[in-house]
């Protein structure tokens, strides 16, 4: 299985839009981030687990010339945005395949309404197949993929475990019983926003006492901020098997 982090920044990515700041102002190009998401590949199957605004520059990125589904963690605008930008997968492949809790699915289908349309079709828009999630494992090319439910301050949002790698981000609570979900996974990956505390998201403290509780082997750190600092100061105050995460960072498992 190998993994491609096509973004690893916050919801405004980095730099911000007229920031000032230092790490916005940085030349090293992994404290350069695009809106959070990951792809996964194995065997012959190619997923995405989620499609935000920076979707068409991330596919080019990686090279990406087929995609077999998109797995949504929730429906926030840097996780979906990009959900138009799958027509050239579409022009080739047909309908895309959607994975989602039905809350998410019922957005998508409101803010792209056009995609989701059954008569009188635009010609020029894409296509999906939908499918529901629920807190219960489904398959994906094989694969038994393991939802991991927790909190995005008040909004639910979903992980997920693929055999020995785990993937989560926008997480704010995760109760024990998920938790256990996750135990014996060997490469984890969890949001990491800054050193201060958000109602939303962890911060670096509390995202490495849940790397403490799930032990992994190996862990990287994603949907980060600019206030968490420039990244290769960041790495060398981490635990020997915590990583920040980067764009374009490809792992094998």
């Amino acid at each position: 299985m190998k993994i491609t982090f096509l973004g690893t920044g916050t919801s405004q990515g980095i730099p911000v839009i007229g920031s000032s700041h230092p790490v916005c102002l940085s030349s090293n190009p992994k404290d350069k981030r695009l809106r959070v998401s990951v792809l996964i590949e194995w065997d012959n199957y190619v997923y995405v687990i989620d499609c935000g605004p920076d979707f068409r520059q991330q596919m080019l990125n990686a090279k990406c010339t087929k995609l077999d589904g998109i797995i949504f963690t929730h429906e926030h605008a840097d996780h979906t945005a990009g959900l138009d930008d799958i027509r050239p997968f579409y022009f080739k492949q047909g309908d895309i395949p959607v994975y989602a809790h039905k809350r998410v699915i019922k957005a998508l289908e409101d803010r792209f309404e056009y995609i989701f349309e059954t008569e009188n079709k635009y010609a020029g828009a894409p296509g999906v197949t939908t499918h529901q999630i629920e807190n219960k494992p489904f398959t994906l090319g094989g694969i038994n993929v393991i939802p991991i439910n927790g909190m995005h301050y008040k909004l639910q949002v979903f992980g997920f475990r693929f055999n020995d790698f785990a993937y989560l981000t926008d997480m704010k609570t995760v109760e024990d019983k998920e938790i256990e979900k996750l135990k014996g996974v060997k490469v984890l990956v969890v949001n990491a926003l800054r050193e201060e505390q958000h109602v939303s998201h962890f911060n670096l403290d509390e995202a490495l006492a849940f790397i403490d509780k799930v032990k992994p082997e190996k862990a990287y750190l994603t949907h980060i901020s600019h206030l968490l600092g420039f990244h290769d100061e960041v790495q060398q105050r981490l635990p020997k098997n915590v990583f920040l995460a980067y764009d374009n960072l490809q792992i094998t498992l």
